[in-house]
């Protein structure tokens, strides 16, 4: 079949995805009293379990270790931390099938040996807590990349979707950037402002990534990414991991998307001290407002973007797989990525190409971040910059 010549394509790249929300699932799940789904068999209710990830070609995962971004800082840093173990323990339990990395060496040995590669993909600074330590130890955990912000502004960096306080980057926000240069993480450019992606790619000595976003000249929604910027992934040897995500795809899904954060934005002006309620309220106005419709083909549109304006040195794979409530037809789940790659393959994309989005350029950004560590470890001394010290007023 033509789809196993794509699934084969994909287990030798190896494909690596950057964004998966299982862990927020299975912990959703526990705090609705309900036993965990187990991940090791067919699961429906999830886009994601691990015959379908196999089915999918999957070699590398960064698993999200997400946690809401307004939550207090002790919280935000605590919760991560039990997602990590979670992560831990999703591994443990299935030895055959996932093995953690922490090199692209690693990604490529356990890809290779049959087993998906798991890494740790940080989203959002706040689960720093405004700490280098904590940055440093989330590093010696395993961490990949951190994401500098999530929905909400933390106290160094703007989000694409906050109030845009800091202009970008704070003096401690550039602190976090080359701190996680010498401490081996990518720098992780989605879901933050414009400013602040320009100011990160600035300051960053090692290439940054976008884990899970598109590009807003084909959808005009904060969290994609403007063809400036793209003009800089070019340039900086960055990489755009596009997403699934329908309403980051589409003219109508930009419409849904900037609907929803008017409701949002109403709601927390009425719930001002009542996170639950207005995250209730939310899972209610998603589902009587599901996204509009997108394709495989509209996926594919981005892909093409993206190598018009930065090349194709610089795209990779970043559905975000159950974290939202629905998928491009043909894109339901993660067995479903031979069907983007054959469609790739039907607009021209030859296999070194194809291998290339898939993994390769993933592999050599995360290559040149490792080399980057390595010289500043030697140059210099881990900073004990705080926020107090840097942001005075």
């Amino acid at each position: 079949m033509i789809v196993d010549r794509f699934v084969e394509l994909l287990r030798g790249a190896p494909l690596i995805d950057g964004h998966n929300d299982l862990l927020w699932e299975l912990r959703a799940a526990r705090e609705r009293g309900e036993a965990e789904p187990d991940v090791g068999r067919p699961c429906e209710r999830l886009m994601t379990d691990l015959p379908r990830l196999r089915a999918g070609g999957v070699g590398g995962q960064f698993w999200s270790v997400y946690v809401p971004s307004d939550l207090p800082a002790a919280d935000a840093v605590t919760q991560t931390l039990e997602q990590i173990d979670a992560l831990f323990g999703v591994v443990r339990r299935h030895p055959d099938r996932l093995e953690l990395a922490r090199s692209a060496d690693d990604v490529e040995r356990i890809a290779a040996a049959g087993r998906a590669a798991s890494m740790i993909g940080v989203e959002g600074g706040h689960s720093l807590g405004c700490s280098l330590g904590t940055l440093r130890i989330l590093a010696e955990l395993g961490a990949g990349y951190l994401t500098l912000t999530h929905n909400d502004d933390t106290e160094w960096a703007d989000s694409a979707t906050g109030d845009h306080p800091h202009g970008g980057l704070t003096r401690f926000g550039e602190e976090v950037v080359r701190e996680l240069n010498r401490s081996g993480v990518l720098v992780d450019l989605s879901h933050v402002s414009d400013d602040t992606m320009r100011q990160a790619i600035e300051v960053s000595e090692a290439p940054v990534i976008f884990s899970h976003s598109s590009a807003r000249a084909l959808c005009d929604v904060p969290r994609d990414v403007p063809d400036d910027i793209l003009g800089l992934v070019g340039r900086v040897g960055a990489v755009v991991m596009v997403t699934f995500v329908p309403s980051f795809l589409t003219h109508e899904g930009a419409g849904a998307n900037a609907a929803s954060w008017e409701e949002a934005m109403r709601l927390r002006a009425r719930h001002p001290d009542d996170r639950r309620a207005v995250r209730e309220a939310m899972d209610a106005w998603f589902e009587a407002n599901p996204d509009p419709p997108a394709t495989v083909s509209d996926v594919a549109d981005h892909i093409d973007h993206v190598r018009d304006v930065a090349g194709i040195d610089h795209i990779g794979i970043g559905s975000d797989f159950d974290g939202t409530n629905s998928m491009p037809e043909g894109l339901e789940d993660v067995s479903c990525y031979p069907v983007l790659f054959a469609e790739l393959a039907d607009r021209g994309y030859g296999d070194e190409d194809m291998t290339k989005i898939a993994g390769r350029n993933v592999l050599r950004a995360m290559r040149e971040g490792e080399r980057t560590a390595t010289r500043l470890q030697a140059e210099r001394s881990p900073s004990t910059a705080t926020i107090d010290g840097l942001d005075e007023p």
